[in-house]
Order: structure tokens, then C-alpha cells, then sequence
């Protein structure tokens, strides 16, 4: 291995004013290119599924528990009222990270000039704003009179961007509401809050946010009462198996449903992504074997009389081979290098300095997202291994036919 290791840095420095030395270029530049693109393309695979699944989550959740009534429509809720005994239950499941009980509510927003149908979504102390804040683009999130009293609610709502141009309401505008029931009931609301999350079909065109109090008063509900509750498991991938053993546990007038399944178009969308994703890798991989292929080939003709010198003096096939193939990975080690250093870069500016824009109108986000996965920059770099390992081995295969009489006459 100290003899091949030696002949193939000669070579390598050796190669400088030769035509081997440009393509010995081309092959690192070569890898470097396709590692760059295989960590970019996951970064913002990862990024942009991410972000689209917490902007969902924000109003979905990862599964909801309703009780079951006649049609099962999920904005006409029955009141769920053992809320102590479901609580516990919770508790004792150990895959559920946090829960919070809700209601929705049918209703008409309605101005002197323009009126909309709606769904008021009403949260309680439990709710969490953390991530919803990010998302409010004018105003503030709503404040409860009294988390510790059942009795008191408030009339602050949020509603949407794409709402509050079309019924031409902003921050502090009054708004009455008509909730669809039977006698009619409606309320004077205040706007406090404009947010938006893109997803315009899904929840900027309908939901609005609210005080779970004030729909708990509109249906005559007890004070503990809720619609749903939505559940957030721990491993989001473990999604399938976290319902299984969630639905062993609920009583059975119950209803769990999994938010994939509530959003199927939407997430089959991003699944459709992961498809596009792996063909794209799958191409820029080969593209990088074939150039290191070529690359060696080249070498290999250029420095003919090199090796039936070798086999002269008594070098074997395998040890040239190994020659070779010591120069092969030089180029493979200095594409991975450069390659990682390049891609992971521009990710981190990408990400600090959200330097490319999108259009949110086509893509629901205004910037494109980046979420750097180390692990898998890692299987990236093990599998470009492997894979151009293995392939290096093909070019110097032709090694064993070259005869040292006809290499040693060979002219360049």
C-alpha cells in the first residue's frame, strides 16, 4: 500500500500542465457539485415540509378527539364533558407530548358592507402561542379575562390576513358575528390580531381564533366542557402507531382522526416531494460516477507507458490497480470536502440571511426554508462512499489488458 499510495501522489503532483490535470479537476469539482446538491435539495425538502407541517398543526394538530354525532362533521361538535377522566387518561399514555381542548363554531362574520361564513375556533389557557405568535403579522394574540375563572370570556378574536381585506377590518375594528344554531345568537367581536399562515384553502379563507369561554356560553355548554381535544404526539414519523395505541385508550364514543388523514391532498403533496427528491439524488449520483469513471479512464491512457514500466520491473494488476485506485479516492476526499463545506454554507446563509425569496401565493411560505439534518448530511456522505468506492474499481479493471511491449511503444 506504500508503493501505491507513493506513485499516485507523484502522480497527482506530477499532473499539473497536463490534460489529466484538468479533468482531475473536473472529477473533484465533479463530486463536489453532487454533494452540494444532495444537501441543499434535503435541506430545504426538510425545511419546507417542516414549516408547512407546523403552519397545519397550528390549526390541526397532530390528531383530534371529537365525540361522534350524526353526519360527523367536524365543526359541528358535541360536548365532551368527562374532561377530568380524559385527562388522566392522557397522562398515562406515554407517546402523547401535550394536549389542549377546543371548540369550533359555524358563523357568519358580518360588516356594514360585507359579511363571510367562518369557523371560530375557541382555545383556552391551555392553548398554545408560542408558534402561533410567529404567524400574527399585525396586532397581538388574544387575552383571556381570567384563565382561573369559568365564568368570564372575552370578545378579542384573530382573524386572517386574506379575511381582514375582504370584509376591510383591521387591528381594534368591531365585528358582529352570527353563530349558526338554532335560534340564531350573535356577538359584537373585537379584531386584535391579523395572522397568516399561506395555507389559504386550508385556514387563512375560514378559521378565526377566539375565547373558548364565549362558545361555551353560545351552546349553553358546562364550564369544563370542550368540542375536541387536539393531541400532539412526541415522534411525529410515529405517527401510525401512536394512534393505534391512543385509540386502545378512549372510551368508545370517541372519535380519534389523524391529521394525514383530515389533510390527505396535503400531505400526499409532500410525499410526492420525497419521490421527486430521491429521483433528483438518484441522478446527480450517477452523473458523479460517470465522471469519475471518465476521469480515471483519462489518467489511465495518458500514463500507458507508466504502467507497462511498472509491469516490466515486475509491479502486479493489483498493485497498479491499487495505484488507481488511491487517485480515484484523492478525487473522491476532495469533492466530499469541498462539497460539504460549499453546501452546508450556503445553507447557513440561506438560512440566517433568507436570501432567495418565494412566491407564498404558490408555495405558502415568502422565503425558501432550510433545515440542516445532520444525520442526514451524514448517510449522504457514507453512501457517496460506497457507492463511488465501488465504482472507481470499473475503470481500473482495464489495467489487467494493457501488455507492457505495446505501453511501453504507446505515444501520446
Amino acid at each position: 500500500m506504500r508503493f501505491a499510495s507513493f506513485i499516485s501522489q507523484r502522480i497527482r503532483r506530477n499532473a499539473a500542465g497536463t490534460f489529466s490535470a484538468t479533468v482531475y479537476v473536473i472529477g473533484i469539482a465533479g463530486v463536489a457539485i453532487g454533494i452540494v446538491v444532495a444537501i441543499i435539495t434535503f435541506a430545504v425538502l426538510f425545511g419546507y415540509k417542516d414549516t408547512i407541517q407546523q403552519k397545519v398543526f397550528l390549526f390541526g394538530s397532530h390528531m383530534r378527539l371529537t365525540k361522534l354525532i350524526a353526519g360527523n362533521n367536524l365543526y359541528e361538535e358535541a360536548p365532551i364533558s368527562e374532561t377530568g377522566y380524559l385527562t388522566r387518561q392522557f397522562e398515562q399514555i406515554p407517546d402523547l407530548a401535550r394536549w389542549q381542548g377546543i371548540i369550533h363554531k359555524s358563523g357568519v362574520l358580518k360588516t356594514p358592507s360585507e359579511m363571510k361564513g367562518v369557523i371560530f375556533k375557541g382555545v383556552g389557557p391551555d392553548y398554545d402561542w408560542q408558534k402561533f405568535n410567529n404567524c400574527i403579522v399585525a396586532g397581538r394574540s388574544i387575552r383571556l379575562d381570567s384563565p382561573a375563572s369559568d365564568t368570564t370570556y372575552t370578545t378579542e378574536i384573530i382573524i386572517s390576513r386574506k379575511i381582514s381585506k375582504e370584509l376591510l377590518l383591521e387591528v381594534g375594528d368591531k365585528v358582529l358575528m352570527y353563530f349558526v344554531q338554532s335560534p340564531p345568537r350573535v356577538r359584537n367581536l373585537t379584531v386584535v390580531g391579523i395572522y397568516e399562515t399561506g395555507l389559504v384553502e386550508e385556514f387563512d379563507d375560514k378559521m378565526l381564533i377566539g375565547d373558548i369561554g364565549l362558545l361555551r356560553r353560545i351552546n349553553n355548554w358546562e364550564n369544563h366542557a370542550v368540542g375536541s381535544y387536539e393531541l400532539y404526539v412526541k415522534d411525529f414519523s410515529q405517527l401510525d402507531q401512536s394512534y393505534k395505541r391512543i385509540y386502545d385508550e378512549m372510551p368508545p364514543d370517541l372519535f380519534l382522526v389523524k391529521i394525514t388523514d383530515l389533510q390527505r391532498l396535503l400531505f400526499d403533496w409532500l410525499r410526492l416531494m420525497d419521490t421527486n427528491t430521491t429521483v433528483l439524488i438518484t441522478l446527480v449520483l450517477i452523473v458523479a460516477c460517470f465522471n469519475i469513471i471518465s476521469v480515471l479512464l483519462i489518467m489511465i491512457m495518458e500514463r500507458t507507458p507508466m504502467i507497462g514500466l511498472l509491469k516490466t520491473i515486475g509491479s502486479s494488476n493489483s498493485q497498479i490497480r491499487r495505484i488507481f485506485f488511491s487517485v480515484g479516492l484523492g478525487i473522491l476526499w476532495r469533492g466530499l470536502l469541498y462539497g460539504n463545506l460549499t453546501g452546508i454554507s450556503l445553507c447557513l446563509l440561506q438560512q440566517r440571511f433568507k436570501i432567495i425569496p418565494l412566491d407564498p401565493v404558490n408555495y405558502f411560505i415568502d422565503t425558501v426554508p432550510i433545515l440542516i439534518d445532520w444525520p442526514t448530511i451524514l448517510w449522504i456522505n457514507l453512501a457517496t462512499i460506497a457507492i463511488v468506492g465501488l465504482i472507481i474499481l470499473i475503470p481500473t479493471s482495464i489495467i489487467s489488458r494493457i501488455q507492457p511491449v505495446k505501453a511501453l511503444v504507446f505515444k501520446k
